[in-house]
């Protein structure tokens, strides 16, 4: 059951959680008269907007201006749903197309908390069109390199969800909060609540995750940080540093094709959880596929490493990697790519899933994405094959030209008991087809697929 939402703040409550005693400086874009009650003429429409002037004390649904967070300075954008539901209009258009601009002007990162119930039905079309001018606003945000993570309140629906909200490159959700597309007087009757709500888009890959209101501030601080915005011209950062070694019940490196094999699939040996942990003081994971898919075998996020170097990273856990799996690496390499941030990979799997949900999930055009994200890739992008390396599964999260291999792992382009099948051979033979595979830790050195044994 999704969480009971907690009381809804007001647009400068939800500045004030993240900012602290920081301070806010408020923002206001040139004014605009718009015709009496409104583009439409809407009967009403004038005296509704006074009504929410007395009650809320704003002049439209949306606070925008510069502040900071944690310890980083961010452009801060803030819906006041007590103002005809938080919804769209074209003043508010010209709000978040201002703070868009404001960012982009000072290379700041945008943070949105986000409280909005849609388009603003007495502004028709003209309001409607206002989630264009926000998408072609993001759009210029994200081709300059400079993050957006919004954070969803209660509710968090239409319009303002599919743009502002769900367009950010982090998606923050506060417990208990309604979100999605549709609002819950347009929903089918008999629709599922918990899909509808934070924890629901969570479970289905559309939420980074869901985060306590006592724990949103430092939580979006780590994140800034994390996703730190490069100034113009800065040199591009270097490439992720290889982790070191965990240690391994096995000592040496494998003798046989057999040994090699057995080794990367003993349970003893250290999985990514491990490395990961060793290698960084603050782990920021991103969560699905938004495709309506996870993958638990797979981790990605961004981190900080002891010296404060942020990295990305995407990480195989041992299983066999879905579909949903490669379109989150292809998407945190990608928002990597455009931040400036290194890449760290690490490879473990026997292969990608290859069962029949997986092939109506797409499989295949789900590994091409994330082949075509790595050669894209302009920041380093920095391979350690941990354990398994099973195929094409396998390949697609490799660094052409900088991949490593520890002494617990193999590479293959099959997996032998598979390729002694494939050429008819009887399984005894299989410890002889790993030989002729060559995909020993050190045969893979020699060859030149990898860079070099971390041991």
């Amino acid at each position: 059951m999704p969480a009971d939402p907690a009381p809804r703040m007001t647009a400068r409550e939800a500045i004030a959680l993240l900012t602290g005693g920081a301070g806010f400086t408020e923002h206001r874009p040139p004014p605009r008269t718009l015709p009496p009650d409104g583009p439409l003429g809407w009967a009403g429409y004038d005296a509704a907007r006074e009504r929410a002037v007395e009650r809320t004390g704003e002049e439209e649904s949306v606070v925008y201006g510069t502040g900071v967070a944690g310890d980083r300075e961010c452009v801060l954008l803030s819906f006041e749903f007590g103002f005809l539901g938080g919804s769209l209009g074209q003043l508010t258009g010209d709000r978040l197309e201002a703070a868009y601009e404001l960012a982009l002007t000072r290379r700041l990162p945008l943070v949105a908390l986000v409280a909005t119930g849609g388009s603003r039905m007495q502004e028709g079309m003209v309001a409607l069109t206002q989630l264009q001018r926000v998408a072609a606003a993001s759009t210029r945000l994200r081709a300059a390199g400079l993050p957006q993570i919004a954070v969803v309140r209660d509710p968090t629906t239409g319009g303002g969800w599919a743009t502002v909200g769900a367009g950010a490159d982090v998606v923050l959700a506060l417990p208990g909060a309604q979100v999605g597309f549709a609002g819950s007087r347009v929903r089918p009757p008999d629709a599922d609540p918990y899909a509808y709500g934070a924890e629901g888009q969570f479970a289905a890959g559309q939420v980074d995750a869901v985060v306590p209101a006592g724990e949103l501030r430092g939580t979006v601080g780590r994140w800034l940080r994390a996703l730190g915005a490069r100034k113009a011209h800065e040199a591009p950062r270097s490439a992720a540093p290889l982790p070191r070694a965990q240690p391994s019940s096995a000592s040496g490196l494998p003798t046989s094709g057999r040994e090699a094999v057995e080794r990367a699939r003993s349970p003893q040996r250290p999985r990514a959880e491990t490395y990961l942990a060793d290698y960084f003081t603050v782990r920021l994971p991103l969560h699905g596929d938004r495709c309506g898919g996870t993958d638990p075998g797979l981790l990605t996020g961004f981190g900080l490493r002891a010296d404060g170097q942020p990295v990305a990273y995407v990480a195989q856990c041992g299983t066999p990697t879905r579909p949903a799996g490669y379109r989150a690496a292809a998407r945190t390499i990608r928002l990597a790519d455009r931040l400036g941030i290194p890449v760290l990979t690490l490879v473990d799997t026997p292969g990608a899933a290859n069962d029949a949900e997986a092939e109506r999930a797409g499989a295949g055009a789900a590994i091409a994405d994330t082949f075509a994200a790595i050669a894209a890739a302009r920041v380093p992008v920095t391979t350690l094959v941990i354990g398994e390396g099973g195929s094409g599964g396998a390949l697609a999260l490799a660094a052409p030209g900088n991949t490593h291999v520890t002494a617990d792992s193999y590479f293959s382009v099959i997996a032998p008991e598979l390729a002694a099948a494939i050429l008819k051979r009887p399984p005894a033979e299989t410890g002889a087809t790993a030989d002729q595979l060559r995909l020993r830790p050190q045969d893979l050195v020699e060859l030149g697929i990898a860079r070099s044994i971390v041991t």
